[in-house]
């Protein structure tokens, strides 16, 4: 990876790069937040934005709410009836006020607190190249797997390299991953991509154009990275993936350039096209920008989490599974509160207080989700992965740039498929919910007739919980304890009802 973008959401990735030419470097955990204030559409120079009006589903109504929006000046860019959702554009600062005094609307706001013009900067990021001996050495050791499995610790800690042997797979099971595009002529990824399950749906209408799916950038490797690490094929090119014999498919939710922030319209189409088009299972590996934490006393915010919510719940009912990382953020999501700093991260951000009980963090902590940690090495929490008791269903490894792995190089971090053919390291809770997607879907594979809702039921009831660690959580060493795992050894904050087991899921 030659730059570091501001993605933490995209990073629920922490990131750390190789290439096969390649790159291997650690780079710096975001902790995103949120704060609350006045957003774009209330300040005097009446930018355009982006906005969701959310509206019951009756054909009158949503006829009623449309002659609406365009009445009050806003453009209508597509309408989503079976969930009762209008994307729409607007320079009127009032315009989400006025939505919301319209009859039939029950919530409205922007999006965003940026014009939709603004393009933000990209961060640049130091790596180090693997060198061509180093690559040599990893493929030696790998002995008849895949060149490079040997640096594939996370495989081995779920035993998926165990349970590829027994059944990877069916290939009438997709998992869309919702990100920053999908390069499906990588060679570990080309013989399992469904290009008719893609879309790209930047700005909240998909676009099936062929390739629309594609990263716009080679920088933009995220999804790559995640696609690899569900579904890279057992072809004796590079890496496998947790469930080598399923279908992947790529849906475009981050913006063409700059910051590749993914903001609420986008992720609404993507819920609704995977849904529409047969996927059983969503990787969501981002939060929406560009708040962290969307707080329901904000009207802007409010209609962000009904959108979004309502996107999710209509692929629940249409047998999607959503998968999605709890974040980076060191947050304990079941507290009574912590201080949010870094959002909205498209314009000025503001401190506040949080509670994660009125202030959620998409789609993570919608009803159904299924919620990820991440794991290092040796399987203790992630030192940047959030958590919290009755909010994390499972963990997985995501990897943890302080604890060295058992491989010929030691990284921390978890190896996957990047753009351009090549493959690289990556932390955070982005690269652990792949592997909980990936064993979701070998479970949908034994279990075909299964419900979302039993998906679920099924990945808590086959992983395996740690319990609480029994000394205090100091991952540096500096004498604080960094976190305090609540519940014991069936449930608790730091594991869910456990790590996956890709092995038990075919079992």
């Amino acid at each position: 990876m030659a730059r570091r973008r501001s993605l933490p959401r995209l990073a629920l990735a922490v990131p750390v790069v190789l290439s096969l030419t390649a790159s291997l470097g650690f780079l710096p955990a975001s902790a995103s937040a949120t704060p609350r204030i006045p957003s774009a559409a209330r300040a005097g120079d009446a930018p355009a934005l982006a906005y969701v009006v959310n509206t019951g589903t009756d054909r009158h109504t949503i006829a009623q709410v449309r002659r609406a929006v365009t009445a009050a000046g806003g453009s209508i860019v597509v309408t989503y009836d079976a969930i009762g959702v209008i994307v729409a554009h607007s320079a009127d600062p009032d315009f989400g006020k006025r939505m919301r005094a319209v009859r039939g609307v029950e919530s409205a706001g922007a999006t965003r607190t940026a014009a939709l013009s603004t393009v933000g900067t990209t961060e640049e990021g130091a790596v180090r190249r693997l060198s061509e001996a180093e690559a040599a050495r990893i493929a030696k050791a790998s002995d008849g797997g895949e060149p490079l499995e040997a640096e594939q610790w996370d495989l081995r800690a779920i035993g998926a390299d165990r349970a590829a042997k027994v059944n990877p797979g069916s290939g009438d099971v997709t998992v869309a991953v919702i990100d920053t595009g999908v390069d499906d002529t990588h060679p570990d990824l080309a013989a399992n991509f469904s290009p008719a399950q893609s879309a790209n749906c930047a700005g909240g209408k998909a676009d099936t154009t062929y390739g629309s799916w594609r990263p716009a950038d080679p920088d933009y490797f995220h999804g790559t990275h995640v696609a690899g690490t569900i579904a890279a094929a057992r072809n004796g090119v590079g890496v496998a993936g947790v469930a080598p014999g399923v279908k992947v498919s790529g849906i475009t939710v981050s913006q063409p350039t700059g910051r590749q922030l993914i903001y609420a319209e986008s992720v609404v189409c993507a819920f609704v096209f995977a849904a529409d088009h047969g996927v059983q299972i969503t990787n969501n590996s981002y939060y929406v920008d560009p708040w962290q934490y969307n707080c329901l006393d904000d009207p802007d915010q409010k209609a962000i989490v009904d959108a979004v919510d309502r996107a999710q719940r209509y692929a629940q009912r249409k047998g999607t599974l959503n998968v999605a990382g709890a974040g980076n953020a060191r947050h304990d999501l079941a507290s009574a509160g912590f201080t949010d700093a870094g959002s909205p991260n498209d314009s000025t951000p503001v401190n506040r207080t949080v509670d994660p009980h009125r202030c959620w963090d998409l789609p993570a902590q919608l009803p159904g989700v299924v919620t990820v940690s991440a794991t290092g090495a040796k399987g203790a929490k992630a030192y940047y992965s959030n958590y919290g008791l009755g909010v994390i269903d499972v963990a997985a490894p995501g990897g943890d740039q302080y604890v060295a792995s058992d491989t010929p190089s030691g990284s921390g971090g978890v190896l996957s498929t990047l753009p351009n053919n090549q493959y690289g390291y990556e932390q955070g809770t982005s690269m652990a919910t792949p592997h909980v997607a990936g064993v979701a879907a070998l479970l949908k594979s034994a279990h075909p007739q299964a419900t979302p809702a039993q998906l679920r039921a099924l990945l808590r009831a086959q992983a395996d919980n740690p319990g609480c660690p029994a000394d205090p959580y100091d991952w540096n060493g500096d004498g604080v304890v960094d976190a305090v795992c609540a519940g014991g050894g069936r449930v608790n904050g730091f594991y869910g009802f456990g790590v996956v087991d890709a092995l038990r899921a075919v079992g």
